[in-house]
């Protein structure tokens, strides 16, 4: 009988390491979905020096970024407060240009997040 192997992989790896798999994306699913032990404003401060054209905004406790160009906007990222740090959420419309590069967005938030 085989044994099953399980192995622990930081949330960062395992967010970098994913990406968008077949033809089409749902835009109404999260590309990602985590939660963190830092708070909004470190992960914030993280984003926007990494990321180039990043407006954000505050509505109720929570902190919204939107990465891209004025006119096109690439994702949308939501930092919620918790009571161990912050929920990340970042959604992609549909349609939307290609910049940053997902896998760069998601290196990004992974590096933020941890």
């Amino acid at each position: 009988m085989k044994k099953l192997l399980l192995l622990l992989v930081p949330t960062a790896l395992t967010l970098a390491a994913c990406g968008s798999s077949g033809p089409a994306r749902d835009a109404s699913q999260p590309l990602v979905f985590v939660t963190s032990q830092r708070t909004t404003s470190d992960i914030t401060e993280c984003l926007e020096s990494r990321l180039s054209r990043v407006r954000a905004s505050s509505v109720g406790g929570a902190t919204e970024l939107a990465v891209g160009s004025d006119s096109n906007t690439s994702y949308f990222v939501t930092l919620t407060p918790a009571s161990a740090g912050s929920v990340i959420k970042v959604m992609r419309p549909a349609n939307s240009p290609d910049d940053p590069p997902e896998p760069e967005m998601r290196f990004d938030i992974a590096r933020c997040a941890t």
